[in-house]
């Protein structure tokens, strides 16, 4: 169907005997992983009643409970909410930070600017930010020695630190990295609340951020921790007091997690959570994949394909705007839903730049299924990431790889 030509192949070929070392790596963390998980499932004696739906106020909804109940235990947290009243990352990630920041406090990023559509949360004008809200903001460059910062972290509320690359070519943070940052703040400012965006993390490697003292971490659940069956929703986990907070932020005071009705997604949520570590790593397959090859073809990739894998995204410089638009096309083209669709770059909420986006999902928008998106700008890279399956996932790569040769 795709017609590939044989030197793509063969180059192809190349790239998977090259990636040989690393397959083996993330099928090991694999399999450590879903060992952690089918543990959570099995300690907290989850049942087939707990898929049971409830409507309503959802009172004494024993899935809802069950699955914070998993969740806390594979992410080793004193608790956790998973719902799908989260609509993406940056839902989740909003609801943690209105919910323990307070007028005159002030939200520190230890990691440069975050991502695109936080930016709206921390300094819009309107709509009700952070900002509207007279809570303070500070970055702090990527990379920096946080020592030379000590001031601002010894009067910050919130250190703040994004786990992935978001639309920026540095690198992701590893576990260990995150590990370090979290002890010198705690040197620091023992009382800073640590939070952490995990998007695109969730096991990547055998212990997640809040094995190393982070207070709250948070994700979605179309990207990883939905393992391509959760259709929407999100999750926070960490301190026991401050996931209350969570919890009354996005229901109510008062109510917090005593209500919220599951409308049958609770099958759905654990089904995914339970394939998480496969789905994850037939992705992190297809990503290291395709850095070997755009690599072979002459492409600056970021990671590498031999470099340690800590997250999903791969970013690929490709140059031109051309090629770019062409790549995600192919992407498109390759997918299984929507291959038709004609993609052109346009605005999208919470963006400064034109966005071109190629997600032929069962899940709209869905990360750990194979995508490709991009901001219209220089240095036009694209970055690539998820993939259910790795044999379907290395068409898409290749399609991707064709469309620009």
């Amino acid at each position: 169907m795709f017609n590939f030509s044989l030197e793509l192949l063969e180059t192809a070929q190349k790239a998977e005997e090259i990636c040989a070392e690393k397959f083996a790596e993330i099928r090991e963390i694999s399999r450590l992983n879903g060992e952690k998980v089918l543990r959570a499932f099995i300690e907290n004696k989850v049942s087939t009643p707990h898929f049971n739906p409830t409507d309503g106020y959802g009172y004494n909804d024993i899935g809802r409970e069950k699955a914070d109940s998993v969740f806390a235990s594979v992410f080793g947290t004193k608790s956790a909410i998973v719902r799908h009243n989260f609509i993406s990352g940056t839902h989740a990630i909003s609801t943690a930070l209105f919910a323990v920041l307070r007028p005159g406090d002030m939200m520190l990023s230890l990691t440069g600017s975050p991502y695109d559509t936080l930016k709206g949360v921390i300094h819009a004008d309107s709509g009700g930010s952070l900002k509207e809200f007279g809570i303070q903001y500070k970055e702090i460059p990527f990379g920096s020695d946080l020592y030379k910062f000590s001031d601002m972290i010894k009067t910050c509320k919130v250190a703040y630190i994004q786990r992935s690359r978001g639309y920026t070519l540095r690198k992701s943070l590893s576990v260990s990295d995150i590990g370090e940052l979290v002890k010198t703040v705690r040197k620091i400012n023992s009382e800073a609340i640590i939070i952490i965006d995990n998007c695109y993390g969730e096991f990547c490697e055998t212990t997640e951020p809040s094995h190393v003292g982070a207070d709250l971490i948070i994700g979605s659940l179309i990207k990883n921790p939905g393992g391509g069956i959760a259709r929407t929703g999100g999750y926070i986990a960490g301190r026991k007091d401050l996931v209350d907070l969570c919890a009354q932020r996005l229901s109510a005071v008062g109510i917090g997690t005593e209500a919220g009705c599951t409308l049958g997604m609770t099958r759905e949520i654990l089904l995914g959570l339970f394939l998480a570590p496969e789905i994850t790593a037939n992705a992190l397959m297809t990503s290291v994949f395709a850095s070997a090859l755009f690599e072979l073809l002459g492409y600056e990739t970021f990671p590498r394909y031999n470099e340690k894998r800590v997250d999903l995204p791969l970013a690929i410089k490709l140059g031109s705007r051309e090629k770019l638009i062409a790549f995600c096309k192919a992407v498109q083209f390759a997918s299984p839903v929507d291959s038709f669709a004609a993609l052109e770059p346009s605005p999208m909420p919470g963006y400064d730049n034109d966005v071109i986006m190629a997600a032929g999902a069962f899940t709209m928008g869905s990360s750990i299924e194979l995508s490709a998106d991009a901001p219209l700008r220089e240095p036009y890279a694209v970055w690539l990431q998820g993939g259910l399956t790795y044999p379907t996932g290395r068409i898409g790569v290749l399609n991707a790889a064709a469309a620009i040769m």
